[in-house]
Parts: C-alpha cells; sequence; structure tokens
C-alpha cells in the first residue's frame, strides 16, 4: 500500500505552480464584481460604508469562528466591532473576552493590513485567540509553534480507533524555518503574483505548515483577509469570505485535502478559492441593499417616538429575522413583560410601523413595514 505523500515533503515545495489562463475567467469575474461593489459605495454616506463594514466583519468573526465548530455570540461580536469602529449602537453587549481576542486579530489583519507580517504578529494573533491558555478544556502552547512530543500533528475525523486522517502537518523541527520563508514571502517588495492570487496561495500555504496546536484555520483565514485587503487598496471590509466558507464547508476541506495530497500544481485549489471570493462579493451586494433599506426604514420613521425596546426589536427585524414575529418572539428579544410587549406592539401598530399579518394561524404575527415602498 503506497504511503500517503503531502505537498510540503515534495521536492519543489514550496514552489507553487498554477496556470493563469485557467484562472482568467475567475479573476475577471471577482474583478468585475469588486468594482461594482466599490463603485455602489463610492456613492453612498460614509454612515452606510461603517454599516456594510460592520456587518462585513461581524459576519467574518462569527463565521471564521462557526467553520471551526465554535459558535461566537452575535450580538458581543456585532458590539466589540462597533466599539472599535467608533459606531453608535446604544446599549451595548457586556464584553467577552474570548471574542475580544478573536476580534482584534481579525481587525489588526485588516485594518492593519499594510503593516509587515512577522513572526512575532502572527504570535500575537495566536495568543489573542486563546486568551486562557485552553482550547475548549485543554491545555495548548500559546504564542509559540507546537511541538511534536504527541507525535506528529494531524487532521483526522471519525470515531476513535477508526479515525480518517485527512492531512499530516510538517515536522515541528521544520517550523522556523519555514514560517521565515512564509514571512519573507508575505512581505515581498515587488510580488510576483497578481495579488488575488497571493491571497489563496498565502492560506494554502499557512494552513498547510499548521504551525500552532489550534486556531490553525482562523489565522489563515485572518492572512487571507489581510491580502485580500491589500488587493483591495482599502482598509474597510465591505465582505466577507469566511462566511462564503462555511456556506461551502465541505467543499472546502475538500479541496483542501485534495490540494495537500497533490502535486504542486494549486489551479485547481485557487479556482475554487476565487469561486467563493466571487460569491463573496456578490452577497456584500446583498447586504448593501439590506443596509441602505434600513437607512431608508429610520430616516422615515425618525419622528415617531419609541422606546429602547422598540428600536432593538426593529432593528433585530430589519437585520433579516427568520420566521414570524409573534408577541412571544418580542418577549424573547426585548426581555420585557407581557403588558410591555403588547403595549410596545400597540404603538407601533397605531403609527402603521408594524401591521398585523394576514395570514392566519394559532397566534397573531406581525410585519414590518416595507422599507421599499416608504
Amino acid at each position: 500500500m503506497r504511503c500517503t505523500k503531502y505537498i510540503w515533503q515534495l521536492s519543489r515545495w514550496p514552489q507553487w505552480d498554477y496556470d493563469l489562463r485557467d484562472l482568467t475567467d475567475c479573476l475577471n469575474a471577482v474583478s468585475r464584481a469588486q468594482g461594482q461593489l466599490f463603485s455602489r459605495l463610492s456613492v453612498v454616506g460614509d454612515a452606510v460604508r461603517v454599516q456594510v463594514c460592520l456587518a462585513a466583519l461581524t459576519q467574518e468573526i462569527v463565521q471564521t469562528s462557526a467553520i471551526e465548530g465554535e459558535v461566537l455570540n452575535v450580538d458581543s461580536v456585532r458590539s466589540s466591532v462597533a466599539r472599535r469602529l467608533g459606531v453608535e449602537m446604544g446599549a451595548l453587549a457586556p464584553i467577552d473576552r474570548h471574542v475580544e481576542g478573536v476580534v482584534d486579530m481579525v481587525l489588526d489583519a485588516t485594518a492593519n493590513a499594510t503593516n509587515p507580517v512577522s513572526v512575532e504578529r502572527l504570535l500575537c494573533w495566536h495568543a489573542a485567540l486563546f486568551p486562557t491558555g485552553y482550547s475548549g478544556m485543554t491545555r495548548i502552547r500559546v504564542g509559540s509553534w507546537r511541538e511534536d512530543d504527541m507525535g506528529p500533528l494531524q487532521v483526522v475525523s471519525g470515531p476513535l480507533g477508526r479515525q480518517k486522517v485527512h492531512f499530516e502537518a510538517p515536522p515541528a523541527e521544520r517550523l522556523n524555518t519555514e514560517m521565515i520563508r512564509l514571512v519573507d514571502w508575505l512581505n515581498a517588495p515587488e510580488p510576483d503574483e497578481p495579488a488575488l492570487i497571493r491571497a489563496g496561495l498565502g492560506h494554502l500555504w499557512f494552513v498547510t505548515l499548521h504551525p500552532f496546536e489550534d486556531g490553525n484555520g482562523r489565522i489563515a483565514r485572518a492572512l487571507g483577509d489581510l491580502l485580500l485587503t491589500r488587493a483591495d487598496g482599502s482598509s474597510q471590509r465591505f465582505y466577507s469570505l469566511s462566511a462564503q466558507i462555511q456556506r461551502e464547508r465541505k467543499a472546502y476541506y475538500d479541496i483542501l485535502e485534495r490540494t495537500q495530497k497533490g502535486s504542486m500544481d494549486v489551479t485547481a485549489w485557487l479556482e475554487w478559492f476565487l469561486g467563493a471570493l466571487f460569491k463573496a462579493v456578490e452577497q456584500a451586494a446583498v447586504t448593501l441593499d439590506q443596509v441602505l433599506r434600513k437607512a431608508n426604514f429610520w430616516q422615515w420613521a425618525a419622528t415617531i417616538p419609541m422606546n429602547a425596546r422598540q428600536i432593538k426589536v426593529l432593528n433585530r427585524l430589519l437585520d433579516g429575522f427568520e420566521g414570524k414575529l409573534t408577541t412571544r418572539k418580542w418577549l424573547a428579544i426585548a426581555k420585557c413583560s407581557q403588558d410591555s410587549a403588547l403595549r410596545d406592539i400597540s404603538e407601533l401598530l397605531s403609527h402603521q410601523v408594524l401591521f398585523k399579518s394576514e395570514a392566519g394561524g394559532r397566534s397573531t404575527s406581525y410585519v414590518l413595514r416595507d422599507p421599499e415602498l416608504i
């Protein structure tokens, strides 16, 4: 039985090969989508751009953790990002030490993308991800490269005793040399590769080295965001690649595994990466539409007296509320008594902000006035 050979074991590692002709259509599609998005953003106000940026960064932070099976509180993430951006949000969610660390890493990668990448900076990102020194219930080395004292680092799945090995990382003894080589490539003054290609290669290169005991995927995606920010020429982020990767999580892991067990020709990986990036930019256009609708609604509602509970629930509806709004859901979101909820809803009905749904059922539901009809 032939043993698996990973790309880091090949004699030409890490001399990446790809067919630029095969990627031309993908690169052109992403560039057109970015151009259309940035053109639309250039004619809206600063307040709208900041809201789109807030939405994109919140998605990026929540979803890069979700890819690894970790669920972050969306309100905590949004509050933390809003604090950094100077966005007024009313009552902010309590500070979550773990959320703050992920936010610190992603914002450093994007807001400071033009700063050189250093070994120390990557180690600081890792320390920010694991402020307690634990990953779940397991104590890990934080802010330093992994060691192989428990054997080679492997990415596995399946029940104990019948686990499938998807990937084995390079030996720890190679990491200092390998990471210095990667950092030198990241800081090259005149890169040979197109900027978007570099983002895909940097992501793949880091996750293949897998230099930490945990957190490699999140840091690889942050590094990709840093390179995408450089490519965009703007520190403001308006789309989330991690959100798109989460939507295609299985395909993401499948293409990574095939690439890491393949040759130095990574055209297929770059094609998948650029395809995901194109979809992420398209989704950002949808987010922009939502922000514009929300701004239009609040401009119309500016003279209507509302309390903090009403504003909170309406913002939740405007941000894409799933399902029907009922009195019970109002209670859960606003955290108030039933009498207060009924009074809040009644006031909004009288101002024609809310309408009773025409659909029948066991409980009355409400719909928000359509911002596009205002």
